[in-house]
């Protein structure tokens, strides 16, 4: 039986070595960028986050935008420079395949609504965008999406006596996932409260 030297340059248990060391910083690297892209979106308002300051300040548009606002530019087209529109994506959780707001919701919509009270926002009009993770069909996703929206645009209306002409309803569906590398992700199941902007 031979023996392997340890010492020399180019030997197979030098080779061994660093293949492994190799092998062991490419899937360092891999689980790092995983977990990189299934971590929730900093453009969501998750928690803490949601309280009438920063609500406040992502809406208006003379906000500053701030680490964890989403300000939404609007579709490039030709001719004169269109607003951004400033917005806040809030995960306003949902009963699974339904429109009933959990109470978790409803207590992130309190705060909702008494932002869009607050004087700075109290003249300006909003888009009640919903959101749905791609699971089931796209016409589903979409029909769900809007009557999500319009359950949070009926609550702020009915408990906090919004009026209904600041409010309008859109459906997103699927089309603007945040968390594209986990498709079932919460966050890409949000509702997210854009100004409109003349």
């Amino acid at each position: 039986m031979g023996t392997i030297a340890t010492s020399q340059r180019g030997s197979p248990l030098r080779a061994g070595w660093i293949a492994s060391c190799l092998w062991v910083m490419l899937a360092s690297a891999a689980s790092a960028q995983q977990a990189a892209q299934a971590a929730p979106s900093s453009d969501l308002l998750i928690g803490a986050e949601v309280n009438e300051a920063s609500l406040v300040e992502a809406l208006s548009p003379d906000g500053v935008r701030k680490r964890s606002l989403r300000v939404k530019a609007t579709a490039a087209q030709p001719g004169p420079a269109r607003p951004v529109r400033p917005s806040a994506s809030l995960l306003i959780t949902f009963l699974t395949g339904s429109s009933t707001l959990t109470s978790t919701a409803r207590q992130q919509l309190d705060v909702v609504g008494t932002a869009l009270k607050n004087s700075r926002l109290a003249s300006y009009r909003f888009t009640v965008e919903g959101h749905a993770d791609p699971r089931g069909s796209s016409e589903a996703n979409l029909v769900l999406s809007r009557q999500r929206a319009d359950s949070v645009r009926s609550y702020l209306v009915d408990t906090h006596g919004i009026d209904p002409a600041r409010l309008m309803a859109e459906g997103k569906g699927e089309s603007e996932l945040l968390n594209t590398a986990y498709p079932a992700a919460p966050e890409n199941r949000r509702v997210t409260i854009a100004t409109q902007v003349p």
